[in-house]
């Protein structure tokens, strides 16, 4: 038997390489990625004929078989598969049965199970009923008593076929009744003997009627990307009337939660909010609120208009959970509603709904060169991502394109039961959370079909010396709550927001590895979610794209450097660190008598020069890298690098050079002098940049080191 268990193995694993491409056959570390079998238990039923017969039926997620030892004398395991049970006869005794759950490659998981085999009666049966506190309706039974293996649950329900669940002595049942109510219930615990033991009440299962945590909390906004009508997180117009009599029936309350202000509408039919001032929103590009019903299957939000009257938009919703609504403007506006005046809203539904955070807000203005950022479209500068036992995909087609996230590709992040599952990322250098740099921005979709277990929904980010022995050991962590089923911005902010592990994270400056981890750890629940548009920090004000920054230590944008009949090397070793330039790494620049050497980079999209026209660099020429007359200097052109002959268009700002010593040059397309083509800030076509030491149609030696490059205002 133990044969067939490899057999099957093997078979499993060759149909897995045989459906990789060419490329990929003969490497299988993609298997080890398949978790070990989780939430691994076994029913059990035995006859009530005092002949000790067993019937045990394993079962698992993430097996494929198992080898049952059954805790008596019994020296060989039975072998299963899932789905399959094997019937074992026990003298009178207590066991422990241990099971082994195999998966397709042969990890294992191994548990033991309580068994009483008894031909007495079972005695002392307790039992406790309790309505569950999280989930509406919801009844856990738990039974225990002495000589029982089992137990049945009665519940009481007309229509249900009674026993309605079967669960072993001592364990919780979870029973999930479709309407609240009073219901006659009965548990019956059972054992080897023919006699059983009985437990009877009249018990009232209850609904959850009202929310028992609140919404996720609202990201940090400025004040100009916001405008508030009711939430605790950004400042309310001042005035708002949220009970108008416009002779509706419905009734307003208003619900605190730990503190938390909600709006309660019971009974709705319609109900309007009156807005303290008329708003003007046409700035704004979305319309955000969260709504938790027990009983409404949908909501239609209204905007009300002074010029144009009212549009709306119809939401469904989830029951016993909050639903967060995000509605472009545009939802709005294609319908021929103006948003410049905006007085009222109204909400419509049946049922009773619990609302909070209605704002309208729209995307920040950039406010510079991220640091490190990845937007999975090509246009990042993280080459490390990787996966720590969890399945990752950094180009993977965005599956709930919206209004709210357009991109086409996205990381998934795929946790098939990992107990420490995650994703990460290094930095060449380590992270300065100083001088406004302590924030971390990210998007993220969490479908709620994605998710098993009962892990609170959360995102949290780890700072880590990825250096280290034990990474984790001095870790910083932020933890962020997430809706489900909508993409959403989270903001960890290691200077404002709460830090868990070890505190004064902006007094560090060892880490250089970034974590992100959904749904917590130590656990074995699957969670699918989707990733994008990951940034940190900002390094100057550069107004508008294109961003065109390197710094040579991994915290650039730029990603297209190459070298033109010049030799190239964007990571190397500074050979002159000095009060001027202690950067580690910087640009080197060899033109081994290249005609016309260069080193160029492209960018997208194009230039804007009447934005920002100002290039800044640092160089240092040794004067023993020079031969030939030409004079010292550095060039930069700029060009439109898609033309046949990208040179003939170009302008070009030359600027003398020190030998010898570091200097920072910069070159002003509005005020300084341009050679080729005039009127650099009329161009929309430039999209390359080219730099050139010592001159061009030559033959001359030159070797140049360059750092900080940076395009700006």
């Amino acid at each position: 038997m133990k044969t067939y268990k490899y057999i099957l193995g093997l078979i499993l694993i060759t149909a897995l390489i045989w459906s990789c491409n060419e490329e990929d056959f003969g490497d299988t570390s993609f298997l080890e990625s398949i978790a070990e079998p989780t939430n691994v238990e076994a029913a059990y039923s035995i006859t009530q004929d005092n002949s000790g017969l067993v019937t045990i039926t394993p079962s698992a997620e993430g097996a494929v078989s198992f080898d049952v030892h059954f805790g008596d004398t019994t020296e060989e395991p039975a072998k299963l598969e899932q789905g399959t049970s094997v019937d074992h006869i026990y003298a009178e005794g207590t066991y422990e049965v241990t099971l082994i759950a195999y998966n397709s490659i042969g990890k294992t998981t191994e548990v033991l199970l309580p068994l009483v085999v008894s031909f007495q009666a079972p005695q002392n049966l307790v039992v406790t009923l309790e309505n569950d506190v999280a989930v509406s309706k919801q009844l856990n039974i738990t039974a225990t008593a002495e000589f029982a293996t089992i137990y049945e649950f009665y519940s009481g329900e007309a229509s249900v076929t009674q026993p309605a669940a079967i669960a072993n002595i001592g364990d919780v049942l979870n029973y999930q009744y479709a309407e609240a109510g009073v219901y006659d219930l009965k548990v019956v615990a059972k054992g080897g003997a023919v006699e059983t033991t009985e437990y009877t009440v009249e018990f009232e299962v209850t609904e959850i009627l009202a929310p028992i945590a609140s919404a996720v909390n609202p990201s940090a906004r400025d004040a100009a990307d916001v405008v508030s009508i009711f939430s605790d997180a950004y400042t309310d117009v001042a005035g708002t009337n949220f009970n108008p009599n416009w002779d509706q029936s419905t009734i307003y309350s208003a619900f605190d939660l730990n503190g938390d202000a909600i709006i309660q509408y019971s009974n709705l039919n319609y109900q309007g909010i009156e807005i303290g001032a008329t708003q003007n929103v046409s700035a704004m590009e979305f319309l955000h609120l969260d709504v938790w019903t027990a009983d409404a299957t949908d909501i239609n939000t209204y905007l009300i208009s002074i010029a144009s009257g009212e549009k709306f938009i119809k939401t469904s919703l989830k029951k016993d959970a909050w639903t967060s609504i995000t509605i472009p403007i545009s939802d709005f506006t294609d319908q021929g509603l103006t948003v410049a005046d905006i007085h009222q809203f109204k909400f419509e539904g049946a049922g009773s709904v619990f609302i909070d955070n209605i704002y309208f807000y729209k995307s920040p203005s950039p406010t510079g060169t991220p640091i490190v950022f990845d937007d999975f479209e090509g246009n990042g500068n993280i080459t490390t991502w990787a996966g720590d036992d969890c399945g990752m995909n950094l180009q993977f087609a965005n599956p709930y394109m919206d209004a709210l996230n357009n991109s086409d590709t996205v990381l998934e992040y795929n946790d098939n039961g990992g107990q420490y599952a995650n994703v990460r990322f290094d930095k060449d250098s380590n992270f300065d959370l100083t001088g406004g740099n302590s924030t971390f921005k990210l998007k993220i979709y969490v479908p709620s079909e994605g998710v098993a277990g009962s892990q609170t929904n959360q995102i949290s980010l780890k700072l880590q010396d990825g250096t280290a022995n034990e990474p984790w050991a001095l870790q910083s962590e932020i933890i962020k709550t997430i809706a489900l089923d909508t993409w959403q911005e989270v903001i960890f902010d290691f200077e404002n927001d709460v830090v868990a592990g070890k505190p004064n994270p902006l007094s560090r400056t060892d880490f250089n590895r970034v974590v992100l981890q959904i749904n917590s750890e130590n656990n074995n629940d699957a969670v699918i979610a989707y990733l994008d548009d990951l940034s940190y920090g900002n390094i100057v004000d550069t107004g508008s794209a294109p961003y065109a920054t390197d710094d040579f230590e991994g915290s650039g944008t730029i990603t297209t450097w190459a070298g033109d009949d010049c030799g190239m090397d964007n990571t190397f070793s500074n050979p002159y660190i000095d009060a001027l330039n202690s950067s580690a790494t910087v640009l080197e620049y060899n033109d081994t008598e290249g005609q016309y050497a260069n080193v160029r980079f492209d960018v997208s999209p194009n230039f804007n020069l009447t934005d920002k026209a100002k290039f800044t660099l640092m160089i240092y020429v040794p004067s023993a890298s020079l031969s030939g007359s030409q004079p010292n200097q550095i060039s930069l052109k700029l060009q439109d690098g898609t033309a046949n002959e990208p040179w003939a268009l170009q302008s070009e700002i030359i600027k003398e050079i020190a030998l010898d010593t570091w200097q920072e040059v910069t070159f002003d397309f509005a005020t300084d002098t341009v050679l080729g083509k005039q009127d650099p800030l009329d161009r929309t076509d430039f999209n390359r940049v080219v730099l050139q030491v010592n001159s061009e149609n030559n033959n001359d030696i030159v070797k140049a080191y360059i750092d900080n490059f940076n395009y700006h205002k």
